[in-house]
């Protein structure tokens, strides 16, 4: 008879966030959760971004635990990673729901949740979530684009609004933005919506005046395309011009120096419209925001 080998003694890859040993990466013994949403049902210009969540997952087995410029291994205090969360296919209006309901299940025990996405519409059920966990919360909107429409293509609870649903939670602050309409120009005008936006010629709302703007409790949107397409391509909407990496990692720093980041999401990562650079930058910007929130544990 030949000699069973017990599982754990076979040199298999575990399939979570950073590949971590059950040990850090069990529920129990994790304190941030990370929820992979693979969903983009209201997707307008180019889909992709539903596999997001697995690339980001599978591109993260390559990155260093160890952050060397914050001299700290986070994910030490455990990271665990969920099951994906399964599309609502009644719509956009019930999959917000789905979404708070999950997160707001993993904040109830304690956990500090980040959402992997899928499209920048799942932000608006984990904003009402957290803010019902944090009801001083704010939220740190990057993106290129203002998100602030009361609609688009028939909902309200799309991409193109996420925004919008979430400034009708708590307050929010926009940085990043170099495209908007007509309404959103107006809407943040008429509301004085504190925007930095990424144009060297719009003279309005320095990046201090914004960050300034926020509570002492942040959640951080982060949409990839508030990255120069150059570095990010593998976006749905890609927009001309944008932050370099460090530019990116410098405004979440200083948000992390002086406000408590409580959660966050990275969305519109659609891995096949760009190289696999992509979604290994996509993955180490997630680490980064666990280490922003966390990293003084």
């Amino acid at each position: 008879m030949p000699e069973i080998v017990p599982a754990s003694l076979h040199p298999l890859v575990p399939h979570n966030f950073l590949a971590l040993p059950p040990e850090q990466s069990s529920l129990e013994a994790a304190k941030v959760a990370l929820i992979p949403v693979p969903y983009d049902s209201t997707t307008s210009f180019r889909s992709g971004s539903r596999d997001g969540p697995e690339a980001m997952i599978t591109a993260s087995y390559g990155l260093e635990d160890y952050d060397f410029q914050l001299e700290v291994d986070v994910s030490e205090i455990g990271i665990h990673t969920t099951g994906a969360v399964e599309p609502h296919m009644a719509g956009p209006g019930p999959m917000t729901e789905r979404i708070n309901d999950v997160v707001g299940t993993y904040i109830g025990m304690g956990k500090t949740v980040g959402l992997l996405g899928g499209e920048h519409s799942i932000t608006i059920g984990s904003v009402q979530a957290h803010v019902e966990a944090y009801p001083s919360l704010s939220v740190l909107y990057l993106d290129a684009h203002a998100d602030l429409r009361d609609e688009y293509m028939g909902t309200p609870f799309g991409h193109a609004s996420a925004a919008r649903r979430a400034y009708e939670s708590c307050p929010i602050a926009l940085a990043g933005v170099r495209s908007l309409c007509q309404e959103e120009h107006d809407f943040i005008g008429d509301n004085g919506v504190p925007v930095w936006y990424w144009d060297p010629d719009i003279r309005s709302g320095n990046l201090d005046e914004v960050l300034g703007s926020l509570s002492d409790t942040v959640y951080v949107s982060v949409d990839l395309d508030v990255l120069d397409p150059a570095l990010m391509s593998a976006v749905g909407t890609p927009e001309p011009g944008g932050m370099t990496w460090h530019q990116l990692v410098s405004v979440l720093a200083k948000v992390a120096q002086s406000r408590r980041i409580v959660g966050f999401d990275v969305c519109e990562l659609a891995p096949a419209d760009g190289p696999p650079a992509c979604s290994y930058a996509a993955a180490k910007l997630v680490y980064k925001l666990v280490t922003y929130a966390c990293g003084n544990r």
